[in-house]
């Protein structure tokens, strides 16, 4: 077994080379953080290629050591024999709008954790606001905080300029995926 770099010229080399006598050749290979470009290479040279869900690879029971070289010769036996459960490859298009729907979910978690630390921040120091959401309302009750320490407004404007950002990234990416569904094929099952 050997490694060559996930990079287009090297996956074509690799083709060419082992389909040098002519013959078809099929590959596989575990989803994972690569994405479906290594598919969409190989199934260009003309080859047929498979990405299989790891979790549906059978395994023996006990068998814990999982190991680049282990993985790849147990794909070899059960690709061949029929085994191995493909998952569905998007097209190029599909998994852009996928990247960005990941984007959007990063930067809601990034929202929740900057008005979290902002909540932490006022019940440390005493103020409790009993009202849900972030909206004017709340703005103007944190424009009227004192606190007994310059420091803490710092650290105020701080919690207050994250959480802004966090939101205006969030903001930002819904704006790109609603224009991204203008040219996506599966925009009627988005609307649906």
């Amino acid at each position: 077994m050997s490694k060559i770099a996930n990079r287009p010229a090297a996956l074509k080399t690799l083709a060419a080379k082992l389909a040098s006598n002519g013959s078809g050749l099929r590959f596989c290979y575990e989803a994972g953080p690569c994405s479906y470009g290594i598919q969409r290479e190989l199934s260009e040279t003309g080859h047929e290629c498979v990405v299989v869900a790891p979790s549906l690879i059978l395994r023996k029971p006990g068998d814990r050591i999982k190991t680049d070289r282990l993985d790849a010769i147990n794909l070899t036996k059960l690709h061949p024999a029929g085994e191995l459960t493909s998952v569905w490859v998007p097209d190029s298009a599909h998994e852009a709008i996928r990247d960005l729907v990941r984007a959007r979910l990063a930067a809601v978690r990034v929202v929740r954790q900057a008005r979290q630390q902002l909540s932490g921040f006022l019940l440390r120091h005493g103020h409790h606001h009993n009202r849900p959401g972030w909206t004017l309302m709340l703005r103007r009750w944190l424009a009227g905080l004192t606190f007994a320490h310059a420091a803490h407004y710092v650290e105020l404007e701080d919690c207050i300029a994250a959480a802004d950002a966090a939101t205006a990234r969030r903001d930002r990416l819904e704006g790109h995926i609603e224009a991204a569904l203008s040219d996506w094929s599966r925009t009627p099952v988005v609307e649906a």
